[in-house]
């Protein structure tokens, strides 16, 4: 059994800024790969498996704990939505390798910046989550990114279906585009939850 220094009720909030750490990592290790046209996804699973553990240890801490520093629904939500990120990031990854992509679109890149700065601002939140310390900020900035997103896969679906490209190349870039989107929302999903924490707990 690990022992730790840090009182049970805080380490709450120290397994909640791993996971935001991880979810930042991932989404930057995804950026890098889209931007230099080279698979992350050997980094990026193992970056998956890290965050499982912290997440199965927060689960444990749950039911250890009597009294939690939050709702134990809303301790759960979070940390399977942060979990739920680095999923998808490791996903996006693998289906770029499984279709044997070699050259990335410009959407797909700009995708990768949105997306890595959205882990930033989820990471930045976290930190403040302990005494709801200028979370609203950084939920606002992942917002915008969201509805940025929203329009590079707009533009990028559109360019699909427009310029002539094979059934092949319609089937594995709408797949990845709308993975890629799936991400974003999941990171505004984060957001929105940690906001809700915060009118809770106000």
């Amino acid at each position: 059994m690990r022992l730790s220094i840090v009182p049970q009720e805080r380490r709450f909030y120290v397994l909640f800024k791993k996971q935001g750490e991880l979810v930042s990592e991932s989404l930057a290790q995804l950026r890098n790969g889209l931007l230099e046209g080279q698979s992350r996804h050997p980094r990026l699973r193992e970056l998956e498996h890290e965050c499982d553990d912290v997440t199965h240890e927060i689960y444990q801490l749950i039911n250890h704990t009597f009294v939690t520093p939050l709702e134990r629904e809303d301790i759960y939500q979070l940390a399977s939505s942060l979990d739920e990120v680095v999923d998808l990031a490791e996903e996006v990854s693998d289906k770029i390798d499984l279709y044997h992509v070699t050259v990335i679109s410009q959407w797909a890149r700009s995708m990768g910046e949105a997306l890595a700065k959205a882990g930033i601002e989820v990471a930045r939140a976290l930190d403040g989550l302990e005494g709801f310390r200028e979370m609203e900020p950084h939920r606002l900035e992942v917002h915008r990114l969201e509805n940025e997103g929203d329009r590079i896969t707009r533009e990028a679906l559109a360019q699909l279906f427009t310029n002539g490209a094979s059934a092949n190349d319609l089937v594995k870039w709408k797949d990845i585009y709308d993975l890629l989107e799936l991400t974003m929302d999941q990171c505004e999903h984060v957001a929105n939850l940690l906001e809700a924490i915060s009118i809770k707990n106000a």
